[in-house]
């Protein structure tokens, strides 16, 4: 969490301190990108069991039992996982389209400190009052503008291609971070009725 603060106030020091690190995957995995998933899904879990959800459809507000909120969260962060995963290699071949020769490593890197800001902003989506789109929004220019300094800085891109690879990276990570929060958002919201009841006939059956 102060990790993504300072990539907000002090990006290029931040970045510099990341890429001279050299952490592997498993580390990011394990030390930084899980933990603050996991923060964001406990946040957010609470808030759908204490406030709810407005229903747009039937204009009622449902609030997730423990089992719901466990299986809903579990599976937006699986989601998230995936999409990091596929940005991941997106731009590791936008990167060797621009004949450079980039590590699976340094985008796996870019991707997870990248997305900071949109986590931090996500802990805001437990209150009912804020809405979700104005967190993804803020939390989406911020990863952009940082994006900014980290693409050139972690994948150590040519001066003459930082730029397109820059904006590459960037609009890929905005439409799929998109796609999936127009999804959950619409799951939220009431929208897809049948998953919704499946959903909550798969979380009766857990054993918690």
């Amino acid at each position: 969490m102060i990790k993504a603060l300072f990539l907000i106030f002090s990006p290029g020091a931040t970045w510099r301190n990341i890429a001279e690190a050299r952490r592997g995957p498993a580390l990011i995995l394990g030390f930084y990108l899980l933990p603050m998933l996991l923060l964001v899904a406990a946040a957010e879990g609470f808030g759908l069991m204490h406030w709810g959800t407005l229903q747009v459809l039937s204009g009622v507000v449902k609030k997730l039992t423990v089992n719901e909120a466990v299986v809903y969260e579990t599976a937006q962060s699986l989601l998230t996982l995936l999409i990091i995963a596929v940005c991941t290699f997106l731009i590791k071949s936008f990167g060797e389209t621009f004949h450079s020769r980039h590590k699976f490593t340094q985008a796996f890197t870019v991707m997870a400190y990248g997305l900071s800001p949109l986590f931090l902003l996500r802990l805001l989506d437990m209150f009912p009052t804020i809405n979700p789109w104005l967190t993804w929004t803020i939390g989406i220019m911020l990863t952009v503008k940082i994006f900014y300094n980290g693409v050139p800085c972690v994948m150590q891109t040519d001066p003459t291609h930082a730029l397109g690879l820059y904006f590459m990276s960037s609009l890929v990570v905005v439409a799929l971070m998109g796609a999936e929060r127009f999804f959950t958002w619409w799951y939220l919201t009431g929208h897809f009725l049948p998953l919704a009841k499946s959903v909550s006939e798969f979380a009766a059956r857990l054993p918690f």
